[in-house]
């Protein structure tokens, strides 16, 4: 273990993503510079008698490219996530985990549910077939830790290991998190993220009842369901998927020769210990949040030149978060480009932040502001810079991504574009 060092900077030198729009870095960034919707019909189960019928869904996954087949057997879909992100973000970095290093590197990798459909086939299993039925494995792989435990035994990495959950935060908050155990000496490097399966029927039903669920314009495509800040929004769309980050320690990075997407610079967490479910008065927790971000590493409000919000396209949720993003960057604001981008994605719940960062960290990399699809209407009570169907190049000098999870909590990252 090393002193801490509050000033240590902390980058990030590899992705790895499973989404509604691919699953693979290259893919997934093509296809969201290019404003490609990964939202459609949903086809886990029978959407025939439900007025919502639209999701993010993840295509074309094979989790045996990823792990053994016995253990994809005994896991959970988003273990199989969690566990191809993680192996795709170690490559890309290039960081060989070896018995010299293999306990200064870290796991930090949550999920909201964790293996949410295990534990309802087990279930299943039980009622229809009795006890025996019930398999001996499915209490080790449905916890929401389960991820971050697979994943050291995928990669054998024997440092730091924790699954932060914070619901829709969970995956800003596991990034956050990572950057600080490296500045306090706990590890060297972190493979964080964060995965999601939540695309199930009962899910569905319970959102819909909550009335939280969007619907298409009348006689537009379904994926106009999700359109974050939009006047005529009326709920979100339910995504799935995972996202990894490589971060590390920049002098490792700089003597490994590792290339470096973002630098990590800062970090809020707050809680608005109001209501499981609607945000506080004004978005003050996340305003908290934002300014928390900000001020631990003296980020100047003025130079944010991009945020990737929450904008999960519900009436409140949307106005909330506007007034937090006015309240903290002040006469700022409407020069800051804004990228939704669960419009093309749909709200991937606890894997939200873990793609958003994803995707923040190849805008400050590429110098690209990403595009918010289906924004049409100006609502006067979200009056932001959204950057409209279209990917806008543009300098970038520092992004913040921003997440608002059930429960009050809320979380943002700040990257900057890396430079000696």
């Amino acid at each position: 273990m090393r002193r801490p060092d509050y000033d240590r900077r902390v980058v990030i030198t590899g992705l790895g993503v499973i989404s509604p729009v691919g699953n693979d870095r290259e893919t997934a960034w093509a296809n969201l510079v290019n404003g490609i919707s990964g939202l459609g019909m949903i086809t886990r189960f029978d959407v025939s008698n439900y007025e919502h019928k639209v999701a993010g869904e993840v295509r074309d996954f094979d989790p045996a490219q990823w792990m053994d087949f016995k253990d994809a057997r005994r896991t959970d879909r988003a273990v199989h996530y969690a566990v191809a992100v993680a192996r795709q973000a170690l490559a890309d970095s290039g960081l060989e985990v070896n018995d010299a290093n293999r306990d200064e590197i870290g796991v930090v990798f949550g999920s909201g549910a964790g293996g949410a459909k295990l534990l309802m086939d087990n279930v299943d299993a039980w009622r229809e077939r009795g006890p025996r039925a019930v398999s001996p494995f499915f209490i080790a792989n449905m916890l929401v830790d389960s991820p971050s435990g697979q994943i050291a035994i995928e990669t054998g990495i024997r440092g730091h290991n924790m699954a932060v959950v914070t619901a829709c935060s969970t995956g800003t908050h596991n990034l956050g998190e990572s950057a600080e155990a490296i500045r306090r000496g706990d590890c060297v490097a972190v493979l964080t993220g964060s995965t999601e399966v939540v695309i199930h029927e009962i899910v569905h039903i319970g959102f819909g009842n909550m009335r939280g669920l969007g619907l298409p314009r009348p006689g537009e495509p379904l994926a106009t369901a999700c359109r974050p800040f939009d006047l005529t929004r009326n709920g979100f769309v339910l995504g799935e998927g995972a996202a990894a980050l490589m971060v590390e320690d920049l002098d490792l990075a700089k003597a490994r020769g590792a290339r470096i997407y973002a630098e990590v610079v800062g970090y809020g967490s707050a809680a608005d210990a109001w209501d499981m479910i609607q945000p506080v008065d004004k978005g003050d927790g996340s305003r908290r949040a934002m300014m928390m971000a900000l001020e631990r590493r003296g980020v100047p409000p003025e130079e944010v030149d991009v945020i990737n919000p929450h904008g999960t396209s519900t009436p409140l949720g949307d106005k909330r978060e506007a007034e937090a993003i006015w309240a903290v960057f002040g006469e700022h604001t409407p020069e800051i480009a804004i990228s939704a981008t669960k419009a093309m994605t749909g709200h991937m719940m606890g894997a939200a932040g873990s793609f958003e960062a994803f995707a923040t960290t190849l805008s400050v990399y590429h110098q690209v502001a990403l595009p918010t699809l289906h924004y049409r209407d100006r609502d006067p009570e979200c009056d932001l810079g959204i950057v409209r169907d279209t990917a806008r190049p543009m300098r970038i000098r520092y992004a913040l991504s921003n997440n608002i999870g059930l429960g009050g909590h809320n979380g943002a990252v700040i990257l900057k574009r890396y430079d000696e």
